[in-house]
């Protein structure tokens, strides 16, 4: 590896979380910027278990007030939209539960219930791992679903 490339492997690493959000007009999450490293790092779901980004949501207000972190970290944990970042080898496997197939899949942003799940924090945000049969709907913008 060359001193460039360990250079921005360690400044990933001091983001953590942080860094897989890109920055328009309002921070929203990239998942095209989950380098290998980054997403090596993140727990590995076992069995039918999937790990879930929850959305974070805007920074700030459509008139350019920036919303505190304390807010949307709060925003994060009730959220029940998120990111699937990465699928347990057994996820929707049991054919007699899903004979239609997978609900959702690796990169596409999900609904599910306000508590399901386990949480826990990692560097610069929270994760849930969620059960295969915990996904209630499956969106493509995260932005079209309000918080309650």
């Amino acid at each position: 590896m060359t001193d460039a490339a360990e250079t921005l492997d360690l400044d990933a690493a001091k983001e953590g979380v942080k860094s897989l959000y890109k920055e328009p007009k309002v921070k929203v999450l990239d998942p095209d910027s989950m380098e290998g490293s980054l997403l090596e790092r993140m727990p590995s779901p076992t069995g039918w278990r999937m790990l879930i980004l929850p959305y974070r949501g805007k920074e700030t207000t459509d008139g350019g007030i920036y919303i505190p972190n304390k807010v949307l970290e709060d925003g994060q944990i009730q959220t029940v939209v998120g990111y699937v970042v990465k699928q347990g080898p057994l996820c929707y496997q049991d054919k007699e539960k899903f004979p239609d197939g997978p609900w959702c899949e690796e990169k596409q942003w999900v609904i599910f219930a306000r508590y399901a799940g386990s949480r826990f924090r990692i560097d610069g945000g929270e994760c849930r791992i969620l059960n295969d049969d915990e996904i209630l709907a499956t969106i493509d913008n995260p932005d079209d679903i309000l918080s309650l």
